[in-house]
C-alpha cells in the first residue's frame, strides 16, 4: 500500500454500525472521512423508518423528559442519537447552560446534517451567551454565504443586524415573508409609523397579525395616492378574511379586474346594504366575465335584489349556463314562484333539481323540508321515505346524519325495533363523527353517557403518543414539527409557501395545523374545517382520504390545556370531555377572545358573571384571560347549571348559552319525556345549534381520547 503526498497511511479499520462490522482497508484520512460521513447518512436514511423513542417524549416538560433523552443519546439509534441531542441541546440553552450545548451539539451538523442550519444557530446562541460574540457572527456570516435556505439565511441575517442594523436592510428587502423580517418591520413603525412600504409587506405578509386592521385602514386614509392596484387587492383581502365586508368591497373595487375581485367588490357592497351599488358591480361582472364560474354565483345575487320578473331572468341564466349554481337557483326560482301563486310552475322547478341535480345539497335541504312537513302532520311512513332517500342520495350531505338517526327514531316508534337498529348502525358507522352517531349510539345502548348520565362519568383520556408526519411540507420541516421546534416549523412554513397564490389540500391542512402550534386555535381549526367547501372533484377525494387519518380529527378537536381542564372538571366533578367541548364551542381555545355582548375568555363569562362566580368561591385576584382562571369561574359556573336541572347536562349546557329562566319556561312549556324531541322544539337556533355543537364535540373527544370508545366505535362498525 503506497502513501499519497502530504497524506497519512493509516492501517486497518473497522467502524460497528447498527450491530453491523464493517471491515475495510483505508489508504488515507481523507478517504475515511467521506466514506464514514456517508456511510452516516446511510445509517439515518435507514432509521428514518424506524419507530423513534425521541418523538413520544416532546409532550412531557424538559425536566421530565432530559434522563430519557441522555440515555437515548448514548445508546438509540443513530437518528434517534442525533435528535435527543439536538433536544438536549435545546434544553441547556433554555437553561442558560450554553456549555452544555455545546458539547451536545458537537459535530451534530455531519451526522444530522437535516438540521445542519438549525444545529449551527444554536452553536452560534451558544457562543454568544458565553460571550464570545466574535464566533457567532463568523457563524451567522458562514450560513449567509453557504445555506440556500430562506429561513436559515434570514435567520443569520437577523442576528447579524443586531449588531448591525444595516444587515436589517437586506432582511426587509430580500425576506418579506420571514417572521424576523416583520418583527423588525414592527419595531421601526412603532419608532416611525410614517412608512407606508413596510406598512404594505406587514399587510401583503401577515394579513391575519393582530393590529393589522389599524394598519390597512392608515394605508387606505393616508397613502391612497401611493396605493398599486396589488396593494388595494392585499388590503381587500385582509379586510375580506377578518369580516369587514364593507371596507373589502371599496378595497376590491381599486384591486386588478379579475373575476373574484370583481364579485367580492360587489358581495361586499352587498352585505353592508349599499344595493344599488352592488347591483350595478354585479351586472359588470356578468358583462366583462360572462363565462367566469363565479358568475354565475353573481346571478344568484343579483337576482335576490331585483324585482320577481327580473330575478327569474337571472336565475334561469343561472341555471342554464352555470351547472354549480343550478341547484340553488332551482330552490330560489320555486320560492319565487310560490310567492307568485304559480305552484305548478314551482314545483316543476323542484322536481327539475330533483330529477338533474339529485346528489346536490339543495336536493338534500329540500328533501328535508319534506320530511319535517310530514313528520309534523304525524305521517311517518312518508317522512321516513324521504329521510332515508337522503341517506341514498345525499349521503355526503351534513343533512345525512340527521335524517338516518330521525328515520331510526320514527322506526323505533313504529315498533319496528329491527329496521330502526339497522337505521342506527348505518348512520353510526357511516357518519361517526357527527351529533347524531352519538345519539344513535346512545340509541343502540352503548355505553357512551346520555344527557342524565353525561355529568358524572370520568373516561380516561389519552392523548397520542407523539405527533404524525405532515402530509406537505420540506422534509426538514416535517422533522421539527415531530421534534416540537414549532417557532422553526412557522418560519420555515411561511418561507416556504411565500410565493404561492392558492394552497393545496395538503397544504391547507398543514398550515392550519402550523397554527394550532401557535396558539392560533381559531385560525387553526377554521381552516382546517373549511376544507369541506372545496368543490372541485379532485380536492374532494383529497380531502375525504384526510380524514381517514387520525391526525385530521386531532386536529380538528384539539386537547389544550388539559391539565387546567382535568384539574378543575375532577374538582368540580364534571366529566372532563364536556368542559373541553364547551370550551371548543364557547372561544376555540381562544383564551384573549371577547364576544360583541362582552363574555370573556377560554368559557365566554360575562363580567358580571365572574365577579359572582369569583365572591362565591372567594377569588379576589382573578383575570378572564388567563386560562387557570377562566376556567376555574367556568366549571364553577357550569356546576352551578347543572345543579339547576338535576345533572342534566343537555339543560345545563343550554342554560349555559340562553340563561337558567328561559330553559325554565322550555321545560315548563315542552315535556322532556323525549330529550332528542325537546332538542329539536329548542325556540332559539342559537341555543338549538350550541346543544348539538356541545355535544357532537363530546362525542368526538371521547371517540378520540378515550381507548374504550375507540374499540367500542371498531366493533360496532364491524358488525
Amino acid at each position: 500500500m503506497k502513501a499519497r503526498s502530504r497524506q497519512v497511511v493509516f492501517g486497518l479499520i473497522s467502524l460497528t454500525l447498527v450491530g453491523v462490522t464493517t471491515v475495510w482497508v483505508a489508504q488515507s484520512r481523507e478517504e475515511i472521512l467521506p466514506f464514514a460521513i456517508e456511510t452516516r447518512k446511510k445509517v439515518v436514511e435507514t432509521d428514518k423508518d424506524r419507530p423513534s423513542e425521541v418523538f413520544p417524549l416532546i409532550a412531557l416538560s424538559p425536566l421530565e423528559r432530559q434522563k430519557q433523552l441522555e440515555t437515548i443519546a448514548e445508546r438509540g439509534h443513530q437518528l434517534d442519537q442525533n435528535r435527543a441531542r439536538y433536544l438536549l441541546a435545546t434544553t441547556a440553552l433554555e437553561a442558560k447552560k450554553p456549555d452544555s450545548a455545546l458539547s451536545a451539539l458537537k459535530g451534530l451538523e455531519t451526522d444530522y446534517s437535516l438540521l445542519e442550519g438549525q444545529i449551527l444557530l444554536k452553536r452560534a446562541k451558544a457562543y454568544e451567551m458565553k460571550g464570545k460574540t466574535a464566533q457567532a457572527r463568523e457563524i451567522w456570516y458562514n450560513l449567509t454565504q453557504e445555506q440556500s435556505n430562506p429561513a436559515i439565511v434570514g435567520e443569520a441575517v437577523y442576528h447579524l443586524g443586531r449588531y448591525n442594523s444595516q444587515e436589517w436592510e437586506t432582511l426587509v428587502k430580500q425576506f418579506p415573508a420571514h417572521p424576523r423580517t416583520h418583527e423588525v418591520i414592527r419595531e421601526r413603525l412603532k419608532e416611525n409609523p410614517d412608512q407606508p412600504d413596510l406598512m404594505k409587506i406587514l399587510i401583503d405578509q401577515t394579513p391575519e397579525a393582530e393590529g393589522m386592521g389599524e394598519w390597512r385602514d392608515r394605508l387606505v386614509n393616508n397613502y391612497r395616492s401611493q396605493l398599486s392596484p396589488e396593494d388595494w387587492e392585499a388590503i381587500a383581502v385582509g379586510y375580506w378574511e377578518t369580516w369587514e365586508y364593507r371596507k373589502a368591497g371599496n378595497a376590491y373595487g381599486n384591486a386588478p379586474k379579475t373575476p373574484e375581485n370583481v364579485y367580492r367588490y360587489g358581495r361586499g357592497l352587498q352585505v353592508s346594504g349599499e344595493t344599488r351599488r352592488a347591483k350595478t358591480i354585479y351586472l359588470e361582472l356578468l358583462n366583462s366575465f360572462p363565462d367566469a364560474e363565479i358568475t354565475g354565483l353573481g346571478l344568484r345575487r343579483l337576482a335576490g335584489m331585483v324585482s320577481r320578473n327580473d330575478a327569474l331572468f337571472y336565475l334561469d341564466r343561472a341555471i342554464d349556463e352555470f351547472p354549480k349554481e343550478a341547484p340553488e337557483a332551482l330552490i330560489s326560482k320555486a320560492k319565487l314562484l310560490e310567492a307568485a301563486r304559480s305552484p305548478q310552475a314551482a314545483q316543476q322547478a323542484r322536481d327539475s333539481l330533483l330529477e338533474n341535480y339529485s346528489q346536490s345539497d339543495a336536493a338534500a335541504a329540500y328533501r328535508w323540508e319534506r320530511v319535517e312537513k310530514y313528520a309534523q302532520q304525524g305521517e311517518l311512513d312518508e317522512a321516513i321515505e324521504w329521510a332515508q332517500t337522503i341517506t341514498q342520495e345525499n349521503n355526503n350531505s351534513s343533512l345525512a346524519a340527521k335524517a338516518g338517526f330521525w328515520a331510526g327514531k320514527w322506526l323505533q316508534q313504529q315498533g319496528d325495533t329491527a329496521a330502526a337498529e339497522k337505521q342506527f348502525r348505518q348512520t353510526f358507522s357511516q357518519h361517526p363523527q357527527s351529533y347524531y352517531a352519538w345519539r344513535s349510539a346512545v340509541h343502540l345502548g352503548l355505553p357512551v353517557g346520555d344527557f342524565e348520565s353525561i355529568r358524572n362519568q370520568s373516561p380516561r383520556v389519552v392523548k397520542p403518543a407523539a405527533r404524525p408526519l405532515l402530509p406537505s411540507g420540506s422534509d426538514q420541516l416535517k422533522e421539527l414539527y415531530q421534534l416540537g421546534e414549532d417557532n422553526w416549523v412557522w418560519k420555515l412554513w411561511q418561507t416556504e409557501t411565500a410565493n404561492q397564490t392558492a394552497l393545496s389540500v395538503e397544504e391547507q391542512f398543514t398550515e392550519g395545523v402550523i397554527k394550532l402550534t401557535q396558539g392560533r386555535y381559531l385560525k387553526g381549526i377554521s381552516q382546517i374545517s373549511s376544507l369541506q367547501f372545496r368543490d372541485q372533484p379532485e380536492d374532494y377525494s383529497r380531502w375525504q382520504s384526510l380524514r381517514e387519518k387520525p391526525m385530521y380529527w386531532h386536529s380538528l378537536f384539539p386537547f389544550p390545556y388539559n391539565e387546567s381542564i382535568l384539574n378543575w372538571s375532577e374538582k368540580r366533578e364534571l366529566n372532563p370531555l364536556l368542559t373541553i367541548s364547551l370550551i371548543r364551542q364557547e372561544s376555540r381555545f381562544e383564551k384573549d377572545i371577547s364576544s360583541v355582548a362582552g363574555a370573556r375568555g377560554l368559557m365566554q363569562i360575562m363580567p358580571a358573571t365572574g365577579k359572582w362566580v369569583a365572591g362565591k368561591i372567594n377569588l379576589s385576584d382573578y383575570s378572564l384571560s388567563d386560562p387557570e382562571d377562566n376556567i376555574q369561574l367556568g366549571t364553577w359556573y357550569l356546576d352551578y347549571t347543572h345543579s339547576r336541572y338535576n345533572n342534566n347536562s343537555m339543560l345545563a349546557v343550554a342554560s349555559y348559552n340562553a340563561g337558567p329562566g328561559n330553559v325554565a319556561k322550555w321545560v315548563d312549556r315542552y315535556s322532556l319525556k323525549d330529550a332528542d324531541e325537546f332538542v329539536e322544539k329548542i325556540p332559539f337556533p342559537e341555543t338549538k345549534g350550541y346543544v348539538e355543537a356541545v355535544f357532537g364535540n363530546y362525542w368526538n373527544y371521547l371517540r378520540l381520547y378515550n381507548p374504550q370508545i375507540q374499540r367500542l366505535m371498531d366493533e360496532t362498525t364491524a358488525k
